[in-house]
Parts: C-alpha cells; sequence; structure tokens
C-alpha cells in the first residue's frame, strides 16, 4: 500500500477540505463552500465515496502521486467524458449485495410461464434478478468499449488497484466473457439470465465489484479533469522528499470569488515563513491557500496556481481556526498549548511535516506571547526538513528571531492608507510590517459616538 499523507480533523476544518459538517458522499454536486465538493462533479455515488476516500487519505509517495496526477491529466486534456448510464450502477450494486443462494434461479432450460406457473413472488425475483443482469452487462460492455479505446489505462494504477485494462482483459477472458460474446445484443432468455445470474452474482462477484471500483475511479478522474480544465488548474509535479522544497507560482485560494494569487518558494535555507500584517490585511487566506495548495497536490490533484513544484511530505498539521475546548474547562491558550504539544509530538515521529499557526499564542498577555512565540518559532527553525509558517501580530519578535536563526524568512502582507481607509492588497512582501489600523478601522465606522450618543440619549 502507498504512503499516506497524515493529518487531523481540525486541518481539514481549517482548510474547509469537506465543509463545516464533515462533507459526504453526495454527487454532482458544486463548490458548496468546501474543496471536497468544488471537486465532486461525479456522475455514480460510489465515485462520490471515492473521492471521499482520496480526500481523506492523501498520499506520501512521489512516484504514485506523479502517477495518479498523470492519468487525470490525460483524461483532462482528452476531454473524455463519463460514457455509463448512472442509474446501472445503483441497479448493479442492490443486485450484488444479495449473496443468499436461496434466490438462485433455477438452471433447468423452461420456459418462464412454465417456471412461474403463476406465483407472483417467483415472478419478482425473476424481474429483480433478471434488471441486475441486464445491468451489469450493459456496464461490461460499455467498460469494454471504453477500454478498447485506450483511454482507461492507468485508471486506478496509483490507488493500488489493477487499471481498467487489466481488470477488463481478466473479465472478457473468463467463461463471462465467453457467455457475454455469445450473447450479442439478444434477448435473454430464462436460462441464459440463470447462467449468467450464477456466474455475475457468485463465481465473478469478486472481479465484478472490482471492476465497478475501477470505473468509480474513472468517474472520479473525469470529474477532477473536468474541474483542472474549466478552472484552469495546475497538475503539480512531486519531487522526491529530500528536496525539502516548495515552489508556487500564482497560488490562490480555491473558495473565493476574485482571490488574489501569490508567487512563493519555500527551501530549507528559508523553512519557516514568519508572516505579519493587519488586521484584514489577508493572513488567514494566505495560509490556507498555501494549505489547501499543499494538500491537493499530495493527493495527486490538480491545484489553484500558475505552477507548482514540490518535494514530498510526510504530513500536515495547521492551527488557523482553533476552538476552545469549554468543555473541558479549557481556555483559548491552552488550546493553543495542547494544539502545539500534538504537534511537537507528531514533528518527534515524522520527518517532514507542513505546519502552520495562525495568530500564535493570541490567547494570553502580550508579555507571555512575546516571550513564547520566540522561544517556538527558534525551536521550530531547528527542524529545518519541516516546513513552518508562523503568523503573528507580535511583531517585536521578529527582530530577535532575525538575529536568532539564519532559516527564518519574513514575509507581510502590507496595508495602504488612503486617508483614513486602509486598502489591502492581499500579495505578499519581503519583510516584517508594524501596520496596525484596529483603532482607524473603529473610528472609521463610529463605534465611539454611537456609544456617546447612547450615553447621551440615557441621561
Amino acid at each position: 500500500m502507498n504512503m499516506r499523507f497524515i493529518t487531523d480533523q481540525q486541518t481539514l476544518e481549517d482548510l474547509q477540505i469537506f465543509g463545516r459538517h464533515g462533507g459526504g458522499a453526495a454527487y454532482g454536486g458544486g463548490s458548496g463552500g468546501s474543496v471536497y465538493a468544488l471537486f465532486n462533479r461525479t456522475c455514480t455515488r460510489g465515485g462520490a465515496q471515492i473521492l471521499e476516500e482520496l480526500f481523506r487519505y492523501p498520499l506520501a509517495d512521489e512516484q504514485a502521486i506523479n502517477r495518479r496526477s498523470g492519468v487525470i491529466r490525460e483524461l483532462a486534456h482528452g476531454r473524455a467524458v463519463f460514457p455509463f448510464s448512472s442509474e446501472l450502477f445503483d441497479v448493479a450494486e442492490q443486485y450484488l449485495a444479495d449473496t443468499d443462494e436461496r434466490t438462485k434461479l433455477a438452471t433447468e432450460d423452461r420456459t418462464l410461464g412454465e417456471r412461474l406457473s403463476g406465483v407472483i413472488g417467483a415472478d419478482n425475483t425473476f424481474k429483480a434478478i433478471h434488471k441486475g443482469v441486464a445491468a451489469v452487462m450493459e456496464i461490461i460492455g460499455v467498460a469494454k468499449e471504453f477500454a478498447d479505446s485506450g483511454l482507461g489505462a492507468g485508471v486506478g494504477s496509483a490507488d493500488g488497484f489493477g487499471e481498467l485494462e487489466r481488470v477488463m482483459q481478466t473479465l472478457m477472458g473468463g467463461e463471462l466473457g465467453k457467455m457475454l460474446g455469445q450473447a450479442g445484443g439478444q434477448k435473454l432468455s430464462y436460462a441464459r439470465v440463470a447462467e449468467l445470474d450464477v456466474l455475475i452474482r457468485f463465481r465473478q462477484r469478486k472481479l465484478i465489484l472490482e471492476l465497478l471500483r475501477q470505473i468509480y475511479y474513472l468517474d472520479v478522474y473525469l470529474a477532477v479533469g473536468k474541474v483542472a480544465m474549466e478552472r484552469g488548474y495546475y497538475f503539480a509535479k512531486a519531487l522526491p522528499a529530500g528536496d525539502h522544497s516548495v515552489t508556487l507560482e500564482g497560488v490562490y485560494h480555491p473558495l473565493l470569488t476574485n482571490a488574489v494569487a501569490n508567487t512563493l518558494r519555500i527551501t530549507p535555507e528559508g523553512n519557516v515563513l514568519f508572516l505579519t500584517g493587519a488586521n484584514m490585511a489577508g493572513k488567514s487566506t494566505f495560509m490556507k491557500s498555501l494549505g489547501i495548495a499543499v494538500f491537493l497536490a499530495h493527493m495527486g490533484f490538480p491545484v489553484p496556481a500558475a505552477a507548482m513544484e514540490f518535494a514530498v511530505l510526510d504530513g500536515m498539521y495547521t492551527t488557523i481556526n482553533l476552538p476552545d475546548n469549554l468543555g473541558m474547562g479549557a481556555s483559548h491558550f491552552y488550546a493553543e498549548v495542547l494544539r502545539l504539544k500534538k504537534v511537537a509530538q507528531e514533528l518527534g515521529r515524522s520527518g517532514r511535516l507542513f505546519i502552520m499557526f495562525d495568530e500564535l499564542f493570541r490567547g494570553t498577555n502580550v508579555k507571555d506571547a512575546y516571550e513564547a512565540t520566540i522561544a517556538i518559532t527558534a525551536a521550530f527553525a531547528t527542524r529545518k526538513e519541516s516546513i513552518f509558517v508562523i503568523s503573528t501580530h507580535i511583531v517585536e519578535a521578529g527582530e530577535v528571531l532575525r538575529e536568532q536563526r539564519d532559516n527564518i524568512r519574513f514575509v507581510f502582507l502590507p496595508t495602504r492608507m488612503r486617508g483614513l481607509l486602509p486598502e489591502y492588497t492581499y500579495t505578499i512582501e519581503t519583510g516584517i510590517t508594524d501596520d496596525r489600523h484596529g483603532m482607524v478601522i473603529i473610528n472609521n465606522e463610529d463605534i465611539p459616538g454611537i456609544l456617546r450618543r447612547g450615553s447621551a440619549i440615557k441621561r
């Protein structure tokens, strides 16, 4: 099995991978406020479930990532479309789920009238089996045409399953394939349905289910490729893990309208990004953009960027929207401490992680936040095989860190003042900023005036 990219629920929620309520395997969706929904153009329920699996278990293997990416890219550029009727799969799945030997049809070559002799229950059983057999046969026929076209090459090969072509060759080369070839387009007799039912539902069931799974992968790959072509996403290139670098050109947040793109290169010589900027300058959005791109890239999926290369990492942990754990009586600061402890433990277990903390130590006083920011960031900087992005308002800590560590890179999101109105570029620049415009915004909204006027009225 391929190595898996580790992460946790906090990170999935921070990056809006499945949305607020954890997502779900509905198919044929839209953006829906989650990255999963953005890519979910699947035509089948099984495809939606496979897509969810891929999101829950990204890859940490360079070859597997590039292989999956290559298959999706080829299908996308070939403009292939899903060639199956979606309804067939619900019928086939329900039919194959019944493995009760007692439901087999008698294989004697009798007419339907002789077989049923007016028994309504038997008639319904035959109709259900006939419908299931017909659905599976149609799926196999369409799959054979698709595989013969050469477009199915490699489908599923990055995911621990055989290629669609290989499954079809095995299927068509066996007893079932010979019978299907003999049947042609003829109407199925009772005897032929009984024979096919035994082969499909009992003797070849495992292979048929593998075929369905391969088709669900095809559904996913075609859906993802369609999104890539429509939105102009880029198929990132995975590099060997030892490179310890990430290069992103024009990366942006995929769920925002008119999102601003940024370009960034992270290397071991500057593997810690110390990010500053005023409130509303876009720090959280920038961090989410990075996180989503790195996450999608490890899935072998196209990324919202103009270009991307990345050294494969072992996993990702983010802390952007950390909730207070009131049930444990934990303050926000203690929740931050517990999160840091978890990250430290994971760094001890895994060599290469992507770590992001937004507004580190916002839950404590300025003095403690200053001292803790310096201590933790400096400690992170000793782990050059991992990547860290730390945003903070404690800009004074940056000057100290600049003297202590040479692999910390300082970037900021600027604010331009037009009179008393702040304007945000959302484009990163090199350096540290001490922009603070909280009181400007408060005064612009006339909050002190509203409070004064309210007080005067009460008198």
